[in-house]
């Protein structure tokens, strides 16, 4: 298979764990007989530094023609601490987002049973749990209306009919190929755009009666996916609510360099690893680039090639058996490995495999 990747690397720990995220893609198309073309672009503060804009029109053109995105992070410490700026790097992943119609985010939260030590939760609440969060990715307050002023400020939680319509039909259909149990999560108590979120949701369920569909508030479900973990299957929820369920849930998995993504839309599909850009650690070999090097895995199982995919993730769960580790998940008195170290050793293993 010939595929073309844009290849956004970011910010921070960015270009460090896309090295060894293309590392792998490129050690498969070997091993496998593939041709991956990769135009690389900027995106966030490297983007705005050069060009003054967060995602400029050449990025979207690089995005527009490949077959998929492989993104890493944007973010920067200059930029944290100045509210008043118009222009940040996150605003050029939120323009990404609404350019390329993105408008589903899939996050698969697993455990891996040789890191169950790792979370601060107890191993007999973990063990089994595997999930799935679809968050909406270009609706609500991220998009909504904006104003701010020296006193007051607002952000517009807005969501249309067609919105909610299209992310639930991905959430169906997703647990029609998983345990067919879906859980809508919002705040129809208080708000009412989650009123609507789950007015729609029940006039669709009789299109999926094979999957039992439920409903639970967002503060039940950030207590719930915590005590009960294995409760779930697939979760479906606004933007917001499922940006910080996300993050809660590296509780789950012992650090949030295990998780991938994919968000999935109108235009070009995107792969990204779930943290962020971590800038402190940049350029010191310290960064996880598993969620890099799985979301490279999600990447092949979206074009169908599934025992690629499952050849990467094989070498992944390899690489943390044999403790091949960086810092942050590693045993203690363990082998010291960075993140060029952990990526040479996961390619080493599909060449051999």
């Amino acid at each position: 298979m010939k595929l073309k990747i844009a290849v956004l690397a970011g910010d921070g720990i960015g270009p460090e764990i896309m090295k060894q995220g293309v590392a792998v893609m490129n050690a498969i198309a070997k091993k496998c007989g593939h041709e991956f073309e990769y135009e690389e672009a900027l995106v966030g503060a490297c983007a705005i530094d050069a060009c003054g804009d967060a995602y400029p029109d050449t990025t979207h053109d690089v995005c527009m023609r490949a077959d998929a995105v492989l993104f890493a992070a944007v973010g920067d410490l200059k930029y944290d601490n100045n509210p008043t700026l118009k222009m940040r790097p996150e605003t050029g992943l939120l323009a990404m987002r609404k350019k390329l119609g993105l408008f589903a985010n899939i996050r698969p939260v697993a455990t891996f049973d040789c890191l169950l030590h790792k979370s601060p939760l107890k191993e007999e609440l973990l063990r089994g749990a595997d999930f799935v969060v679809i968050r909406e990715l270009t609706g609500g307050m991220y998009f909504g209306e904006k104003h701010q002023d020296n006193d007051m400020a607002f952000d517009t939680n807005v969501y249309t009919r067609p919105e909610i319509e299209r992310i639930l039909k991905v959430a169906f259909e997703i647990a029609m190929t998983r345990r067919k149990h879906l859980t809508v999560v919002d705040k129809a108590n208080v708000l009412a755009s989650s009123r609507l979120w789950r007015q729609i949701a029940k006039e669709m369920e009789p299109q999926y009666p094979e999957v039992t569909t439920d409903y639970m508030f967002i503060d039940n479900a950030s207590m719930r996916v915590l005590t009960e973990p294995r409760f779930f299957d697939v979760i479906v929820t606004e933007n917001t609510f499922g940006d910080i369920l996300t993050d809660e849930t590296s509780c789950i998995t012992g650090s949030m360099g295990l998780q991938p993504s994919s968000s999935l839309g109108e235009h070009t599909p995107l792969f990204e690893p779930v943290h962020g850009s971590w800038p402190q650690a940049a350029g010191q070999n310290l960064a996880n680039p598993l969620a890099q090097i799985l979301s490279a895995a999600m990447l092949l199982e979206h074009f169908g090639l599934e025992r690629e995919g499952a050849l990467v993730r094989e070498a992944v769960n390899a690489s943390l058996d044999a403790n091949v580790r960086t810092p942050e998940i590693q045993v203690k008195g363990g082998k010291k490995y960075g993140t060029k170290e952990v990526g040479q050793w996961i390619v080493e293993y599909i060449e051999k495999a």
